[in-house]
């Protein structure tokens, strides 16, 4: 005689970059394992990994690709899912820089959204009357790629080239992704300094999850935790 099928409960969520609702079931202890796996590695590339299977044992609509995420996508998605499979509300301690003490703090995930930039960023970036760049989020896939024994320097320009959707000038629109890596390096190293800062300006402004706690420490003093990103907000149990 077969075992009993447990039903699941679903939920809906809206991915943040692209405004679309999708469904999805709670995580169970088999998607747990793949986290706990996961934070045992101890890379980010192995817990992104481990979250975008998760995600994509989860989210029940048949045309979600997980790898059309953007990292915010990910991080928000991620959070939204463990608040329905485990519990809205984590506990997180940070130890004060200035009375070295230990503070605790509750928060509600179901609570914490995607932060835009006040001031919006163009991603259209004019080089020239004629030529110019047209950015995007950085996707999920971006860990992917990264050069094995990449220097910092090697690192930021990696970042800038996958966060490139084309280039283009007056008669053509090249996509990124079919022109020759060296090629883009050259084009990159040859513009002028003012555009290059808006490429930066736009990498510096991307959303992001974001909550902040104030509380007021043994000293009197008032103090401000930003939280940013997934490692800010819990451990992975």
């Amino acid at each position: 005689m077969s075992l009993p099928k447990l039903d699941k409960p679903t939920f809906e969520m809206t991915i943040p970059s692209q405004k679309k609702a999708v469904r999805f079931r709670p995580f169970l202890v088999k998607e747990e394992k793949i986290l706990l796996v996961a934070q045992q590695g101890e890379t980010e590339r192995d817990i992104i990994y481990a979250i975008k299977q998760v995600l994509m044992n989860c989210v029940l609509d048949q045309t979600f690709d997980v790898d059309k995420l953007t990292t915010f996508d990910l991080e928000y998605m991620f959070l939204k899912l463990r608040a329905k499979s485990v519990n809205n509300i984590i506990e997180v301690s940070y130890r004060d820089v200035e009375d070295d003490k230990v503070y605790d703090f509750e928060i509600d995930l179901d609570t914490i959204e995607v932060k835009y930039p006040e001031t919006e960023i163009s991603n259209k970036i004019t080089v020239s009357d004629t030529v110019g760049i047209i950015m995007k989020y950085p996707s999920v896939t971006i860990l992917d790629n990264i050069p094995e024994n990449a220097t910092s320097t090697d690192i930021v320009d990696y970042l800038i080239r996958s966060c490139i959707e084309s280039i283009y000038d007056e008669e053509t629109v090249y996509p990124i992704e079919d022109q020759p890596e060296e090629e883009v390096t050259e084009f990159l190293d040859s513009i002028d300094i003012e555009s290059f800062n808006k490429v930066r300006a736009f990498l510096d402004n991307l959303p992001k999850l974001y909550h902040k706690l104030e509380y007021t420490n043994s000293l009197d003093h008032v103090r401000t935790i930003e939280l940013e990103n997934l490692r800010d907000f819990f451990t992975w149990g």
